[in-house]
């Protein structure tokens, strides 16, 4: 699914109107390549690397697991969570802003759908000792997230490698397999309707994940945390934490 054009406004709106838009609707997900180039992807994935070099990603955590249950069989990355203001992080604000702009201009043909906030960047690295993530679902509680979007930035990565993202699509007798590529951006629904996994990776493995929230849904759930505080304390650990109105880059 490439889209390898200068991405100018007229493009953007055409990506998100034309191509985004339609694959939602009717797949529940869809990716795009080429988005930043060479030159503005490497820049991203330089930073990165920096954080991963300088001991800034930790390992990612999980939220009422049974006991006993080893956090790396169900999960073997580590991350961070960056707004994109912090020094060292210009690359990934430019990405941020790209993003949020696609998004804005999806969010009016989604269904009815009022997305107007996000998460803050999840930065994560999968080592490469065949570590993954198991079948999950981003948003299995309604905790208002809409939309996951996740950039990829593996250079020279090949089928050996492992590590692709495989979507169960719910109701539907296939499955579909996104191997993380540099510079592919991902789109697809946080709910029930795309259970998937990272199957074991073999190379180290870079990916940057956003999530947009529905602004009603979130403020519901936000309800209910407040309502019964012992689930606050362990529902809230599931969801990613805020980063600010879509377009904007600073932490509420």
């Amino acid at each position: 699914m490439p889209f390898i054009e200068p991405l100018s406004d007229a493009n953007l709106e055409h990506l998100a109107l034309e191509q985004i838009v339609p694959a939602l609707l009717s797949h529940g997900f869809y990716y795009v390549d080429g988005l930043l180039g060479d030159l503005a992807g490497g820049a991203v994935l330089d930073q990165v690397k920096e954080m991963h070099r300088s001991g800034k990603l930790q390992d990612g955590r999980l939220a009422g697991s049974a006991p006993g249950i080893h956090r790396r069989s169900i999960r073997g990355d580590k991350i961070a969570w960056v707004s994109g203001s912090e020094r060292g992080c210009e690359a990934v604000s430019l990405l941020l802003n790209l993003m949020d702009k696609l998004v804005s201009l999806c969010a009016r043909r989604l269904g009815g759908r009022t997305i107007g906030e996000r998460s803050q960047a999840m930065v994560a690295c999968y080592p490469g000792n065949g570590a993954g993530y198991i079948k999950h679902v981003d948003n299995p509680n309604r905790d208002g997230r809409c939309v996951t979007c996740i950039y990829y930035l593996n250079k020279s990565w090949t089928e050996e490698h492992g590590g692709v993202l495989r979507i169960f699509p719910e109701g539907k007798s296939y499955v579909a397999d996104v191997s993380p590529l540099f510079d592919r951006l991902l789109f697809f629904w946080s709910d029930r309707r795309n259970p998937h996994e990272v199957q074991p990776s073999y190379a180290t493995r870079y990916a940057i994940t956003v999530w947009y929230f529905d602004s009603v849904e979130r403020a519901e759930a936000k309800r209910r945390f407040r309502a019964i505080r012992g689930e606050q304390l362990q529902l809230m650990d599931q969801t990613p934490p805020p980063g600010g109105q879509i377009g904007e880059l600073h932490e509420e």
